[in-house]
């Protein structure tokens, strides 16, 4: 049985891992103005592997540069290679070397100093180095690092204020029962929503990575400051959980509202009540987030750490999932825009790109 079962599980692995690339394509072809049929160059399976690599002072400082007037690249010139992050590894690891120390500090030498930064830190740590990687994810260099920053920040504070608006208006009970974890879901996913669109409309943005930037930047906020308010409730051991908790959560569900909002908006038009009730590309993506926040949320009764930690495994998976088509809708949005014909590279085809 033992051996049935291992080549049950060898012969699934194999077809998810041949299949996955194709399946997220599935889906962004249709988000597109591509024909359906239409392939894009796309592996994310190597997405991650300039992380390992070594990378000069003279890359990174290039990232930060970007945005201005003049060094906004034109649509011709912006890159339409699969995107390979990387910059946003060295900004987690330094968090964490930061948060390591700091927990060294208030343990070895008792220092009840470290505890503001600590707690600061371990909000920080996860949800700002995603965000860097939504930055340099955007491959049109159109938004900068001072937009980034403003939007992280204002925009963060200005969604719980239109969350706690919320609150006052709505029966939030103490228990987390399905409804109560609805009504949250609903609250907090709309309350960003509203602020994404916002900050898009506000800077006229009309591009899928765009969006996703601006959506991450937002939930990364909402993020780091909802963590750092918890501690005061549940104490110091929540930026324990909450903190790597965040991998799959806040930003992950921003970003993929950011994106779709630009995909239920029209091009160099503002995003419009309307639009929010009528573009199914947008509101399945909406409804998609909702759905996810409720399910990270609900305390299955009856059941243990173990059902916990699998729901919130299950909402990594498909948070990141849709991330994965965002992405790839957006690598073909540029090419669209770009006038090219898309193709995919696989292992065992050659393909010729054409014009």
């Amino acid at each position: 049985m033992k051996k049935i079962g291992r080549n049950f599980f060898s012969l699934l692995w194999t077809g998810v891992r041949r299949n996955y690339d194709n399946l997220d394509d599935n889906i962004a072809k249709h988000l597109g103005e591509t024909a359906a049929d239409s392939p894009v160059e796309i592996h994310l399976s190597k997405m991650f592997s300039d992380v390992f690599k070594r990378h000069t002072k003279d890359q990174a400082d290039r990232l930060f540069i970007v945005g201005t007037k003049s060094t906004t690249p034109s649509l011709q010139k912006v890159s339409s290679r699969p995107v390979k992050p990387w910059f946003f590894s060295r900004v987690f690891l330094v968090l964490a070397l930061s948060f390591v120390m700091l927990i060294l500090l208030l343990f070895l030498f008792k220092s009840n100093k470290a505890i503001p930064g600590l707690i600061f830190i371990g909000s920080l740590a996860v949800p700002f180095s995603l965000l860097m990687m939504f930055f340099e994810i955007n491959v049109y260099q159109n938004i900068s690092v001072l937009q980034v920053l403003t939007t992280f920040l204002m925009g963060g504070i200005l969604s719980l204020l239109v969350t706690m608006t919320f609150y006052m208006m709505l029966p939030i009970r103490s228990e987390i029962s399905i409804e109560s974890a609805l009504i949250v879901g609903i609250t907090e996913e709309l309350a960003k929503c509203i602020v994404i669109i916002i900050f898009i409309n506000l800077y006229k943005l009309n591009y899928i990575f765009n969006g996703v930037l601006i959506g991450a930047a937002i939930g990364a906020g909402f993020s780091v400051f909802e963590s750092s308010g918890y501690v005061s409730e549940y104490g110091l051991v929540t930026i324990f959980t909450r903190s790597f908790q965040a991998i799959g959560t806040h930003t992950i569900w921003a970003a993929i509202i950011g994106g779709a909002i630009i995909l239920g908006k029209k091009r160099k038009q503002p995003f419009t009540l309307n639009d929010f009730f009528t573009k199914p590309r947008f509101f399945i993506f909406f409804l998609i987030t909702i759905c996810l926040h409720t399910f990270w949320d609900w305390d299955i009764p009856h059941t243990g750490l173990s059902v916990s930690l699998l729901q919130e495994l299950i909402d990594v998976i498909i948070g990141w999932f849709l991330i994965f088509v965002m992405i790839d809708a957006g690598l073909r949005e540029v090419k669209t825009l770009q006038g090219q014909q898309i193709v995919i590279q696989r292992s065992k085809k050659r393909l010729v790109k054409k014009r």
